[in-house]
């Protein structure tokens, strides 16, 4: 049985970016929790020496399997079109980074899911390339090119956003999202 403090050094890193994204997932804040405590609970049985390098990697593995075995037997019972509902994020911050972060956040909704999927993991979750390759069953090199073309994709979308509404804030903008990024790092 794990040390109990190891697993409760666990829980307070990965609780809440665990949290945000099987809500992502599944778009139900209250599933969520359960999908993650139960992730914990088989956390709890597992040796530590089988997750020891790599925990944040079989937490969100776990997590994930959980969430989409969720989502399939909720699937089969609802119709499809209820399936993509909004995701609540807990935004925190300055009301002007706030702003910024929903306009990438309304961007990143209009993305492939695969897209959507490595994104939330690198920046909400804060996994390495290789750790977004172990949860999705893709190779590293998908990863960063997935990463790449979405992050391309969100900085295309929201010049057009800016340029559309009449004014030059295309540099502003990601001034703001890079010190959003750099605050989450920091965060994380």
């Amino acid at each position: 049985m794990p040390d109990p403090d190891w697993v409760v050094d666990a829980l307070d890193r990965y609780e809440r970016p665990l949290i945000r994204y099987a809500t992502w997932l599944l778009s139900d804040a209250e599933m969520a929790r359960d999908i993650v405590q139960e992730t914990f609970l088989r956390l709890c049985r597992e040796e530590p020496a089988r997750v020891d390098g790599h925990l944040a990697a079989w937490l969100f593995t776990v997590c994930r399997n959980l969430a989409l075995d969720t989502r399939e037997k909720a699937s089969r019972s609802t119709s499809l079109e209820h399936a993509e509902m909004p995701v609540v994020y807990d935004l925190e911050g300055q009301h002007d980074a706030r702003q910024a972060l929903g306009r990438v956040l309304d961007v990143l909704d209009t993305l492939p899911r695969n897209q959507r999927e490595v994104v939330h993991l690198k920046f909400q979750g804060g996994l390495s390339y290789k750790e977004i390759a172990a949860v999705t069953a893709l190779s590293t090199s998908n990863v960063g090119f997935l990463l790449h073309t979405a992050v391309r994709a969100i900085r295309s979308q929201l010049g057009e956003h800016t340029a559309g509404a009449g004014h030059d804030a295309n540099q502003s903008e990601r001034s703001e999202v890079d010190s959003v990024r750099t605050r989450r790092a920091r965060q994380g």
